[in-house]
């Protein structure tokens, strides 16, 4: 069976055009995942990828799990609540055009719907917008959660681009 979807991209050019949310009460946290753990990318990768029909990676080998968080381009950002994970992004670097695309990026079903993934987006924008970065955009789809697409606009970001393609 074949289902259309409808796939947004979005952009930000300036630090300037982030409209901001505050960090929220509680003892949350954001960090960068070092050492590089695979197995949280995967965890992170089918646990809130599950609902939205992320399969692209379900086929991924250890070996290319490895490679992808390997790359040294490639960053994790995990956000946690005390000491129980709630959600994550991976920005990747492509210096060469100034960008950073933010790849994936999600909640934990139990922390979404509480304004966390507003400010989770504003952190990835600010962190990827640190040093010589002058566009970071992401993709979306219908098949997200149903707040991704106004949570992007609402941060600033612009669609670039839209298509509708067929899953």
């Amino acid at each position: 069976m074949t289902q259309e979807v409808n796939r947004n991209y979005l952009e930000i050019n300036s630090i300037q055009d982030l409209n901001e949310v505050i960090k929220p009460n509680g003892d949350y946290s954001l960090n960068l995942l070092e050492p590089i753990n695979f197995q949280l990318n995967k965890f992170f990768y089918k646990n809130i990828g599950k609902k939205h029909r992320w399969v692209d990676r379900l086929v991924w080998t250890e070996t290319q799990w490895i490679d992808y968080v390997s790359n040294k381009n490639v960053k994790t950002y995990v956000f946690k609540f005390k000491d129980d994970l709630a959600g994550f992004f991976e920005l990747i670097s492509h210096s060469e055009k100034k960008e950073v695309e933010i790849a994936y990026f999600g909640l934990l079903e139990e922390f979404q719907n509480k304004k966390l993934g507003s400010y989770l987006l504003t952190k990835a924008i600010q962190i990827s917008f640190k040093g010589s970065v002058n566009r970071v955009w992401v993709h979306t789809c219908s098949l997200d959660h149903k707040n991704a697409l106004n949570n992007y606009i609402a941060r600033g970001m612009k669609i670039f681009k839209t298509e509708t393609i067929r899953v």
